[in-house]
């Protein structure tokens, strides 16, 4: 069984010292997706760098205390690439990817668009260019697991006031309608989605008005897979038990030999 483990963990440092790397020694998981490392190569500690014997590789963003993304992994991959080719959204360290002869595992850290027009333009920029990077992931053979913090939220279901989100960035129309095409029309699943319809099932919750507490989240991380390695999918599970960040960790069963 091949377990695959994502969380965004809203600042390596402050994770660690929540007990982020404890818990993810006991989750006997092959490979773990982290996203908004906020930190930079010189802040990285030998604990931050291969945890539990892992293999450790990032993509840090230029810009101090900004974004981010690692993925550790039990299995020497063949090859390691960072970044998906995109400038802009490469200096910001939003893509790891590591690859072997039938599978490759990627973390990404999709922008968010909440802060403001700006950012939501520049989200936008990032939805065009990288689709076209999936669709090529896709056409290599591979079999492709991307997980990471999209920050879209699906549909109705996957957020808790979605009346009230309708106009608000990673619920815009344009947003659904992109991740919804992933889904509908080039090949990719919703892993999660697939194992478990239930409502009420969020990995990001806002610390604002007891938003935790009271289960007023979004379902914005995801396991983003092609068909093949979808249809193993075993079990999932989203971990609530601690708060290492303002999201939790996503851990999903695959029964495919790497």
């Amino acid at each position: 069984m091949l377990r695959i483990i994502s969380a965004n963990l809203n600042g390596i440092r402050s994770a660690s010292k929540k007990g982020f790397f404890e818990w993810m020694g006991k989750q006997d998981a092959d490979m773990v997706c982290v996203q908004e490392l906020k930190a930079q190569e010189a802040d990285m500690t030998e604990a931050f760098l291969a945890p539990h014997g892992y293999h450790g590789f990032f993509h840090y963003a230029e810009k101090k205390g900004y974004s981010g993304v690692g993925l550790y992994t039990r299995h020497k991959p063949e090859r390691v690439v960072t970044g998906f080719g995109c400038a802009e959204f490469d200096a910001e360290g939003r893509y790891v990817e590591v690859q072997y002869p039938h599978l490759a595992v990627i973390s990404v850290y999709v922008p968010s668009g909440s802060s403001g027009e700006e950012r939501q333009l520049a989200k936008f920029r990032f939805m065009e260019a990288f689709l076209p990077h999936l669709l090529a992931l896709k056409a290599t053979g591979r079999e492709i697991v991307l997980c990471g913090d999209v920050n879209i939220a699906h549909k109705e279901i996957d957020i808790k006031n979605w009346k009230g989100n309708l106009k608000n960035s990673g619920f815009l129309p344009e947003e659904r309608a992109w991740i919804g095409a992933l889904f509908d029309s080039h090949g990719y699943v919703d892993v999660f989605r697939q194992l478990d319809p239930r409502p009420d099932q969020y990995t990001w919750w806002s610390n604002r008005g007891q938003a935790y507490a009271k289960n007023v989240g979004w379902r914005i991380d995801y396991h983003l897979t092609t068909a093949k390695i979808a249809a193993t999918a075993k079990g999932c599970a989203i971990y609530k038990d601690e708060k290492f960040s303002d999201h939790a960790p996503l851990s999903i069963d695959y029964d495919f030999p790497l």
